[in-house]
């Protein structure tokens, strides 16, 4: 990885954190300006454009979702519960730790239209994996007909997790995931398999638990790498 390219992912990771608690996407490259310590110049270079520092930001949280699904290892055998523990860890990541609700403003094919073409092409990359992984688990659960089941659960899934943003709720409350679990099982048409219970779902929870790095510490170690090269 390139210099350039290391720059632009400290950017998007600062832009990242920066947007954690936010209800609308309402970060600008002037703001990175301040936050950053990095010229005017150099981040108008990364980000011609408006659009691009949204499409950028999106592609990075697409692909990090994406990146999360592949890694679980639990339950090799019930994608059910696989799909489960994913988009728990999603509703977590909103409840915990402030994340900003990127399908708020993403995908939108005006605004993808209007990004860089390398913009464009990271996040169709990272959105269309991201798709496939769903698409394949619902398949391998056992598609239902009648209903698209995808984007049946993907409308229910960012209601979710717009609601949950705007309202005070207790990110480790074990009901509110066990209510978001059978509500995805039906919504998923498998209302005859049994839904993880309480206990199960407060160990996923601690399996979420945040690590000792926090995202404002790898930053600053990915700033001070950069300072080096």
């Amino acid at each position: 990885m390139n210099r350039w390219q290391q720059r632009c992912d400290y950017l998007v990771s600062l832009a990242q954190n920066s947007l954690r608690g936010h209800k609308i996407f309402d970060l600008c490259r002037s703001h990175l300006v301040e936050i950053s310590q990095i010229s005017r110049g150099t981040i108008y270079n990364h980000f011609p454009n408006e659009s691009d520092l949204i499409v950028a930001v999106a592609a990075a949280e697409f692909k990090e979702f994406w990146l999360q699904a592949q890694s679980i290892t639990l339950y090799p055998d019930n994608p059910l519960y696989q799909y489960l523990y994913h988009y728990c860890w999603r509703l977590h990541e909103v409840t915990c730790r402030k994340r900003f609700v990127i399908s708020r403003v993403m995908p939108n094919a005006e605004l993808l239209s209007q990004a860089s073409a390398d913009y464009q092409a990271a996040f169709t990359q990272a959105y269309e994996c991201y798709q496939q992984w769903n698409q394949q688990l619902i398949r391998q659960m056992g598609e239902v007909k009648g209903f698209d089941r995808c984007a049946l659960v993907r409308d229910f899934i960012r209601g979710t997790m717009i609601n949950v943003s705007e309202e005070v709720v207790d990110a480790h409350d074990v009901q509110l995931y066990y209510q978001y679990c059978y509500a995805l099982t039906q919504l998923l048409g498998q209302s005859d398999k049994r839904v993880p219970n309480r206990d199960c779902i407060s160990h996923w929870l601690q399996l979420m638990a945040p690590t000792p790095v926090h995202v404002d510490q790898r930053m600053r170690f990915a700033l001070e790498h950069l300072m080096t090269v």
